[in-house]
């Protein structure tokens, strides 16, 4: 999957240490989540709907 317009950005609530995830939401169907720490790493890419349940879940 080509990722090269894809907008990541973090949570407001990350450290300073950079411990946390980057997120990319402006990719239509799917979502990616990469690790903060290393950029050009492997990315997990699940599907939009996968991740507002998720999410949705979390901030139960």
């Amino acid at each position: 999957m080509e990722l090269t317009g894809a907008r990541w950005r973090k949570s407001s609530r990350s450290n300073q240490d950079n411990m946390c995830v980057e997120v990319a939401t402006n990719l239509g169907e799917v979502v990616g989540v990469r690790d903060s720490k290393d950029s050009d790493g492997p990315v997990l890419v699940v599907d939009a709907y996968s991740w507002r349940l998720l999410v949705g879940a979390l901030r139960r």
